[in-house]
């Protein structure tokens, strides 16, 4: 599951970027990193950064994760946020629209386990089954996740037991979604 992830996301991040280079003749562009150090960085304008996906350096685990809470992630989601360093990337599923959540940086990396760690504290507390998300949606409470007990993808609304499973695992996840250009 882990390499089918990795392949996935590999081919959705090439296709994200060719679809930039076609539709503005550009690398993509993220105008809230502008500033921010990253391997990603191409070059930056005052238009934000435009960047490119690099491979990711640090060892390709969740340990912090998984000690801190004593359980074993699904090898898609660690596949998910170790496979490169890239800037978030705005998709479509099925008619909805989210954002895809990259690591920036290291420092991003540290940021996202802690985030994680948070988020499944809060699963705990409301002894809901544990998720790892994955993707932003533009409804503030609706989130985007892995169930860490079966790996499909699931949207999930925080703070409530509501979810609706979107696909079967996170590779079939990202097979079908198709990401678009945000100027």
């Amino acid at each position: 599951m882990m390499q089918q992830t990795l392949d996935a996301l590999h081919a959705f991040t090439r296709r994200y970027c060719e679809n930039w280079q076609q539709q503005t003749g550009h690398f993509p562009l993220s105008e809230a990193l502008a500033g921010i150090d990253s391997p990603c960085v191409e070059y930056s304008d005052e238009q934000g950064v435009f960047w490119q996906p690099r491979p990711f350096t640090l060892p390709a685990t969740l340990e912090a994760v998984e000690r801190a809470l004593d359980i074993v992630i699904q090898p898609a989601v660690v596949a998910w946020y170790t496979a490169q360093f890239a800037a978030d990337m705005q998709a479509v599923w099925q008619g909805r629209v989210m954002t895809l959540l990259q690591v920036w940086n290291e420092e991003d990396f540290s940021r996202v386990q802690e985030n994680l760690i948070g988020h499944l504290v809060m699963k705990r507390r409301l002894k809901q089954s544990p998720t790892l998300f994955i993707a932003a949606t533009d409804h503030d409470t609706e989130i985007i996740s892995v169930c860490n007990l079966s790996g499909e993808v699931i949207l999930e609304s925080l703070g409530t037991k509501k979810r609706e499973t979107l696909a079967p695992s996170l590779a079939d996840f990202i097979n079908k979604s198709e990401g678009i250009v945000t100027k």
